[in-house]
């Protein structure tokens, strides 16, 4: 008996140990997230960029070229990020909207796995945060949660509201930058279909000014990861929520407005100086990390696992959409591939260049309203003002980086055409998309709060009937 009882602990103290060991090797999962940050970094070949932090990290770990947010605007992207669902498929997808019921968050499965979750600061998920998401809101950096954790940090220095914040913000932000770091508003590459103005290439140079400011608390990060031993277990993600705050990026469904930028650092797993060319999708952040955790995946996640050994097959297309931008209604679907993006403009009626208040306080678009009603602008410059949008958009993304050149009535591309229009076909009836449902009759089903009274104007409903994939809308 007594030599029985002897073995069976010496195998629960190895059993023990084991279980320790495994626990122990559950990497933590780090998330650093640039506000408003587009791809625009001197490791994505940008010369512009002062961005040594952020370079050092795509150098030790792997840069991916193409990765896209579904919406490209704040909310909505945050509300798929955490949820792993379309924000068109649970109700999310209106800018400044709140849903009543929303699904888990992809954290709560995280902690059921028996991770620590720490999310101090911006929660912008057009829903109130579940009870069970986090485990800490508090600064996770000045008491590092116990292992395994997930932890996320935001830095908003380069927000769109900071490119034209005043001067005592400004030098807040930027206070850390040396003098030779500062960009040169007149050697600022300005996209095509801005105007060149003094306030567009100063808005420009903020941006990447502000880039820096950014670059320099991702290093915090990276150092405190080392002095407390932990970088060699720790999964570091680097990505922007959205493309660039500057007119006709954010907001829009153009790459300058989905494409972000996405770094992955993970010790011993991750050859250092990767380049991933496939398409990633911010829907594919929660199965990812989950995978990670080696946590269950829920059925109802809608994206695909991008790292580790339970990578999907590579895919073909992302999907993303833009809804009403706070006071200001639209509806636009797009469908991005390797070479091309097929964009469906459902309210044609609506110019692109409508107004959204929060928007026109930035210097670029006031200048460029004001040039338009001058008669001064040229192509592409003018396209942004047109009073109607096409319904139909294609562009090649290769040759035209910058997506002004309409390919959608050139007959060379009718079979692109048709196969990228049939994608985003199946994507809207396959995943439920909700945009074509008034917004009211969300309200009425008790789906979403009513918040556009919170606007200067009210928004006009969508007289478009309600299809059978909107009837077969279920909730998780």
């Amino acid at each position: 008996m007594k030599h029985l009882l002897t073995t069976a602990l010496v195998g629960f103290a190895v059993l023990s140990r084991a279980a320790l060991a495994a626990e122990a090797a559950r990497p933590n999962i780090i998330w650093i997230v640039g506000e408003d940050l587009g791809p625009e970094l001197r490791c994505y070949g940008d010369k512009n960029a002062l961005t040594p932090n952020i370079d050092r990290l795509a150098r030790e770990g792997a840069r991916f070229t193409r990765a896209f947010t579904h919406a490209p605007v704040c909310a909505p992207s945050r509300s798929g990020l955490i949820t792993g669902m379309y924000p068109t498929t649970i109700g999310t997808h209106h800018m400044r909207s709140e849903l009543l019921s929303p699904p888990r968050a992809f954290t709560s499965y995280l902690r059921d796995a028996g991770y620590f979750t720490a999310w101090p600061g911006k929660t912008d998920f057009n829903f109130k945060v579940p009870k069970d998401a986090f485990d800490s809101t508090a600064n996770w950096r000045t008491n590092i949660p116990r292992q395994p954790f997930f932890a996320y940090i935001n830095f908003p220095e380069s927000h769109e509201s900071q490119i034209r914040a005043g001067t005592n913000q400004m030098k807040k932000n930027l206070a850390r930058l040396k003098p030779n770091e500062f960009r040169a508003p007149a050697k600022m590459k300005l996209p095509p279909y801005h105007p060149d103005t003094p306030e567009t290439r100063r808005d420009l140079a903020n941006y990447y000014n502000l880039a820096t400011a950014v670059d320099y608390h991702v290093g915090d990060v990276l150092r405190l990861l080392e002095d407390k031993n932990l970088a060699t277990n720790t999964i570091v993600i680097f990505f922007g929520d959205h493309g660039r705050g500057l007119p006709r990026s954010k907001r829009w469904v153009y790459d300058s407005g989905i494409r972000v930028p996405l770094i992955v650092r993970w010790p011993g797993v991750i050859k250092p100086g990767t380049v991933r060319e496939d398409l990633v999708s911010f829907i594919d952040f929660a199965p990812t990390m989950l995978a990670l955790a080696g946590a269950m995946i829920p059925t109802n996640l809608q994206g695909q696992v991008f790292l580790g050994p339970k990578t999907a097959p590579e895919r073909k297309y992302i999907f993303a959409a833009r809804d009403r931008m706070d006071e200001t209604p639209d509806r636009i679907r797009t469908v991005r591939s390797k070479q091309f993006q097929y964009i469906r403009n459902f309210r044609p009626e609506l110019p692109y260049a409508q107004r959204v208040d929060y928007m026109e306080e930035m210097p670029t678009m006031q200048v460029w309203r004001k040039l338009n009603y001058e008669g001064k602008l040229k192509a592409p410059q003018k396209l942004f003002f047109q009073l109607t949008k096409p319904a139909e958009e294609l562009y090649d993304v290769k040759s035209d980086p910058h997506e002004i050149k309409n390919l959608a009535g050139h007959p060379k591309y009718a079979p692109v055409l048709k196969e990228m229009r049939t994608a985003l076909d199946n994507w809207i009836t396959e995943t439920h998309d909700m945009g074509a449902v008034p917004e009211e009759e969300m309200v009425r089903r008790g789906l979403v709060t009513d918040r556009l009274p919170e606007y200067q104007q009210r928004v006009k409903p969508l007289e478009i009937p309600l299809t059978p994939g909107d009837q077969r809308l279920k909730f998780n």
